[in-house]
């Protein structure tokens, strides 16, 4: 039996419920699709019982949304009883394409915005729910998540707002700094990393790729990511290289000290194809000239992979280095919102993460343990095997 089908030896927490924002309804809809098929096939004596009240439907989506007002005001809204529910709220805070009408001007919705219509179902839910679960794949305010001066810790609070109200567990991806954590040690508090993901994605793009460490290594593009390559360094059985940013810290340029150069540790990449791993694109600079510098050393080929692509500055830098031969391809998840010129881009590679998540909530939901889904270090071996790559 697959894992997909497996049967738990738990009974749900309560009947499953799932909110999905508008900010990320299409991944929603694709979570409970897969939830639904699976529930459907899986065989288990029990679910005409009390206990499993509610577990066979055609949709675990809960009816929610939000009403605003031309003042720019909102309020959160659930059309049906979500009494003794295991309710899972999927949130994108980075969805800049949503607008809304503010005194008969458009605005974009910041992360601002998705985090109070957050709060807003929550308190809609009104503490009627058994359980409350945040998804939020971009943590909100993660990179505000140190204090280096007289600065406010943004993701700390949000955290803290969170449990305040009643949620349970948070889960995220590939967290800036999974230390954040420490603001709300009784509450459960997972961040993922799609390791698996990304390795079957470029698998499947680039069926030529070998995968050892004679033709290939794993480049940290700064010192602060320096962890998370090294992880997949040690899961693959790859060299590692690490970029360090030299800057200029006698100015500041948009509220950061400006990069001099990129210098380099690590072992020869001529020849060699490198995987740059990094948790997001913002604007891409850093991550080109990491790439423009590894082609410089005469790499074969220069994969980028990032768990959020935001390209806060627009597409038009990674099509001139593609078209240049500076960079070959470019991962990011579905995780957060992907602009439809994205999606055609001939370098770039969709992961897909809603099946991934879907799993997460269905074991949740049984009560049941998710440690082998957070470690994907054996289906990452099975997946080389499979490709006779190890």
């Amino acid at each position: 039996m697959t894992r997909e089908t497996k049967n738990f030896n738990t009974i749900p927490v309560g009947p499953l419920g799932i909110i999905a924002l508008p900010s990320c309804r299409e991944l929603g809809d694709k979570i409970d699709s897969y939830i639904v098929a699976w529930r459907e096939q899986r065989e288990n004596e029990h679910t005409a019982t009390l206990p499993f009240n509610g577990y066979l439907k055609d949709s675990y989506m809960v009816d929610a949304k939000i009403a605003r007002f031309g003042s720019g005001e909102a309020k959160g809204i659930i059309g049906q009883s979500v009494r003794g529910d295991d309710l899972y709220i999927i949130t994108d805070v980075t969805n800049y394409s949503l607008t809304y009408s503010l005194c008969g001007y458009t605005n974009h919705m910041s992360p601002d915005d998705h985090f109070q219509d957050l709060k807003r179902v929550i308190a809609a839910v009104g503490g009627k729910a058994r359980r409350i679960t945040v998804i939020m794949p971009f943590l909100y305010e993660s990179r505000q998540h140190k204090r280096t001066g007289r600065e406010s810790l943004d993701c700390a609070l949000a955290l803290q707002e969170l449990t305040n109200m009643g949620v349970e567990n948070i889960i995220t991806f590939d967290a800036h700094d999974p230390r954040v954590q420490n603001a709300i040690p009784l509450k459960g508090f997972e961040t993922v990393t799609p390791a698996y993901q990304y390795i079957k994605a470029l698998l499947r793009e680039e069926p030529d790729i070998q995968m050892d460490s004679e033709h290939m290594m794993i480049i940290s593009p700064d010192e602060g990511g320096t962890s998370r390559a090294v992880y997949y360094s040690n899961v693959l059985g790859l060299d590692l290289g690490m970029f360090y940013k030299r800057r200029d810290y006698t100015q500041v340029v948009n509220g950061r000290n400006p990069i001099v150069a990129h210098e380099f540790l690590g072992s020869s990449v001529e020849g060699k194809d490198c995987l740059i791993i990094d948790d997001m694109i913002s604007s891409g600079e850093s991550m080109l000239d990491v790439a423009a510098e590894l082609k410089r050393r005469k790499a074969r080929k220069v994969y980028a992979a990032s768990s959020f692509g935001l390209f806060t500055n627009g597409l038009e830098k990674f099509d001139e280095y593609y078209e240049k031969g500076l960079i070959d391809r470019v991962l990011t998840t579905n995780l957060i919102y992907q602009t439809p010129e994205l999606l055609t881009k001939p370098y770039y590679i969709n992961v897909d993460m809603s099946k991934y998540i879907a799993l997460i909530i269905d074991t949740l939901n049984h009560d049941a343990s998710i440690s082998e889904l957070l470690d994907p270090v054996g289906r990452i071996h099975n997946i080389l095997k499979k490709y006779h790559q190890l």
